[in-house]
């Protein structure tokens, strides 16, 4: 006796030129569209009661839970720490330092050098952002200066992960030394969407980086580089840079 898989019945149901079949795609097509009705109005106020709901729900896990669980793993913070939309993920012996008045997401990821001979460094100075999904990978050391913005989907790579030799990589053996560098972003610089900063990078105060951009090699200061990799396309007035010391 022949049976039918689920995939199998939706398939035939989809291509049969039987009677049944027809009938029954047309119902379970009905039956899968169905929406409650309801007015708008109503809508509306369920959607503003969910979001309520949330926020209540995410200040309470930020309060209770997320902030006190990072507190607990990083080795200095400062004042007014806010943590967002979950708890980081930290992997590896990473050092890390936070300043004050720092606001990070919590879908962003820090690692450290798991193969290091001292723990790798991450400081982070005063007002400064980690926007989401920002991966902050510290090889040896990570220096990121006060008021500096990083905005989502940035990486900070201050190692690979894996050596250059592909029997090496074969064999699962970490990167070499000579591929591991320091990572440093002096005060004011700005990070847009998408950028990647290769190890033994520093880039220069006020320095803004275009989004999608791979800086390979150091940026001077007040400066709006882009590309890949990135060069300098113009420079920046200081006046343009606002003094945000005191903020």
């Amino acid at each position: 006796m022949k049976t039918f898989t689920l995939n199998q019945t939706k398939q035939w149901l989809k291509t049969s030129d039987n009677p049944l079949a027809k009938i029954l795609f047309r119902q379970l097509k009905t039956l899968l569209s169905f929406e409650l009705p309801a007015p708008k109005f109503l809508l509306r106020i369920f959607y503003s009661l969910y979001l309520l709901l949330r926020t209540l729900l995410s200040t309470l896990m930020r309060i209770l839970c997320w902030t006190p669980l990072l507190k607990g793993r990083l080795q200095s913070v400062g004042r007014n720490l806010n943590l967002y939309g979950g708890l980081p993920y930290i992997s590896g012996p990473l050092v890390i330092s936070i300043g004050d008045n720092c606001r990070v997401s919590g879908q962003s990821t820090f690692s450290g050098r798991s193969c290091a001979q001292t723990a790798p460094v991450l400081v982070v100075g005063n007002n400064v952002d980690i926007g989401w999904m920002t991966t902050i990978a510290a090889g040896s050391r990570v220096e990121i200066g006060d008021n500096v913005r990083i905005a989502g989907r940035a990486l900070l790579a201050g190692y690979p992960g894996h050596p250059l030799d592909p029997q090496a990589r074969a064999q699962g053996l970490p990167e070499s030394d000579d591929q591991v560098g320091e990572i440093i972003l002096e005060k004011d610089v700005w990070l847009a969407t998408g950028v990647s900063v290769m190890a033994g990078v520093r880039i220069g105060h006020g320095c803004i980086v275009a989004a999608g951009s791979v800086v390979t090699h150091d940026l001077p200061p007040l400066v709006l580089a882009g590309g890949i990799p990135a060069c300098v396309i113009r420079s920046i007035e200081q006046a343009d840079t606002p003094d945000l010391e005191d903020k």
